[in-house]
């Protein structure tokens, strides 16, 4: 569960300082709504799941399969506006909290 944790608090702050240093700077693609919204989603659900986790709930699965789900579409917008190393966390993160989840 610590390294799941871990995992979840590197990928809230990867995508909080890509979303804050790189896609509010560059505009574009970086910025559309969908792509933008689901960045957000990331942040928080990566935060959220840590939390749950940390605090020993019992329903920490729920929150980590939902958070598998929203790291692996996040990866997949941010493979396409090229930020491959942002991908990769959220990648990591979505394995991680898929196994805690099973």
């Amino acid at each position: 569960m610590k390294q799941c944790i871990d995992t979840c608090q590197e990928c809230h702050r990867t995508c909080l300082d890509h979303f804050a240093n790189v896609c509010l700077e560059k505009g574009g693609e970086h910025v559309e709504q969908t792509h933008a919204k689901l960045m957000l989603d990331c942040i928080q659900i990566c935060a959220t799941c840590a939390d749950f986790m940390i605090r020993g709930s019992e329903l920490h699965g729920l929150v980590c399969r939902a958070c598998s789900e929203v790291c692996r579409t996040c990866a997949d917008s941010c493979e396409k506006v090229g930020m491959s190393d942002c991908a990769a966390q959220c990648r990591k993160c979505a394995e991680s909290c898929a196994a805690m989840a099973a």
